[in-house]
């Protein structure tokens, strides 16, 4: 593989770069940098999404026909790699990255036509109605149901840990429209309008510690809610093998360029605190240690995440690879903000429930240890949900001894 860049990409990288600074502007930076969970407030994601789609840059992966970049391989891996070593908002939103692609995939063409522009304008936002209380990574066990009444579906039942359902405007939802012998079987894949009556949606509080009113998962119950069947994608009962397509969007994201920035600011922090034995973490042969080993760990990913999408450009199916890069990658995530736990020490401990308070000035109380600190730990509990969504790791162990190893 040859990884030495052409001068015209040198170019485009130095475009990127340059958009970067112009784009992604100071109160971005300052909510990206107090962050507890990697996100900035809907008014901030939508405004950077906006800014990416004039400047015709925010579905690198659509096809040109419905307004993707037509990009190489080459320069979707240098715009994903500046992209996260600047820390910008990522563009991994749900209605870009996970219903659109199924749309394209299977959607009829008024579906098409509804919802394609809107998502790639950013003038509408997605969420996921997957899991369930007891369907979890045992997604087929899932129980919304949706009964058949004329040109509607009426649904009753629940979905859970739905991220941002309290900003959505629309959600993709799996629901069970009749029973079968084989839980896979008897599941549709559906379109809703969240303003639609009978929707409640409740929000669940975590570890990390959001302000108020930017929790990141919600509980959403439906009662009577009226969906049209013409919001049905695809076939009704066959809505699991829409669903399998879609996980692979999810699951198969490149990780290394995140990892990166990750890594990039545990070093920065290691080179200032101190350790115990009178120098900084980084002195620290130990620590240094286990830095190294995590350096290599994604550089590896990184090499192989390349390789897999070098192939998907040359038409290969993503298939149980999907899997591997969601477990090493959800896997490092976590191994890193162990790091940067054990780097900033004892300044992890005071928890700061509003960290943008002073950036929204309505605080000037002075801080326990640097402003570096405040998220660190909020990460580290935030990250542990990495191994756990999208599917548990130890089902994508399961997947790639089945469909590799052919256990």
């Amino acid at each position: 593989m040859d990884l030495d860049f052409a001068p015209e990409d040198l170019a485009f990288r130095e475009e990127v770069r340059a958009f970067i600074a112009e784009a992604y502007d100071d109160d971005m930076r300052a909510r990206m940098a107090q962050s507890k969970n990697g996100h900035i407030d809907k008014a901030g994601q939508v405004r950077w999404l906006k800014r990416l789609h004039e400047k015709g840059w925010i579905a690198p992966d659509w096809p040109e026909q419905y307004g993707g970049t037509g990009w190489s391989l080459t320069r979707k891996y240098i715009f994903d790699m500046e992209m996260a070593l600047a820390g910008a908002p990522s563009t991994s939103n749900m209605g870009l990255k996970m219903c659109a692609p199924v749309v394209m995939a299977f959607g009829t063409d008024e579906q098409k036509a509804q919802h394609l522009p809107k998502i790639l304008a950013t003038d509408v936002w997605w969420c996921q109605g997957y899991s369930e209380p007891g369907a979890g990574s045992d997604l087929a066990s899932l129980a919304l149901k949706a009964e058949r009444d004329g040109d509607h579906y009426v649904l009753n039942g629940s979905k859970t840990w739905t991220t941002y359902a309290q900003w959505a405007d629309w959600m993709f939802c799996l629901v069970r429209t009749s029973q079968e012998d084989i839980r896979q079987k008897g599941i549709s894949f559906l379109l809703l309008d969240m303003k639609t009556p009978g929707i409640q949606i409740v929000p669940l509080p975590t570890l990390d510690g959001p302000r108020e009113g930017d929790q990141e998962i919600n509980q959403v119950f439906f009662d009577n809610v009226r969906v049209p069947v013409a919001n049905r994608i695809g076939k009704e009962g066959e809505g699991w093998t829409y669903a399998k397509y879609l996980l692979q969007f999810e699951r198969g994201n490149a990780y290394a360029p995140g990892l990166m920035n990750m890594l990039g600011k545990v070093r920065k922090i290691a080179r200032v605190e101190r350790s115990n034995g009178g120098g900084t973490m980084y002195e620290d042969p130990d620590f240094r240690r286990k830095l190294a080993e995590a350096e290599i760990k994604v550089e590896a990913l990184n090499a192989t995440e390349l390789r897999v999408f070098a192939g998907r450009a040359n038409g290969e199916a993503m298939g149980a690879v999907s899997s591997m890069l969601k477990l090493e990658g959800s896997q490092m995530q976590q191994q890193i903000t162990e790091l940067a736990l054990e780097a900033v020490g004892i300044y992890a401990a005071p928890f700061v429930q509003d960290t943008w308070a002073e950036i929204e000035g309505r605080t000037n109380a002075p801080r326990a240890g640097p402003d570096y600190a405040a998220t660190v730990a909020p990460h580290y509990f935030n990250y542990r949900k990495t191994s756990i969504y999208a599917g548990s790791n130890e089902i994508q162990h399961n997947i790639m001894a089945k469909m590799v190893l052919g256990l």
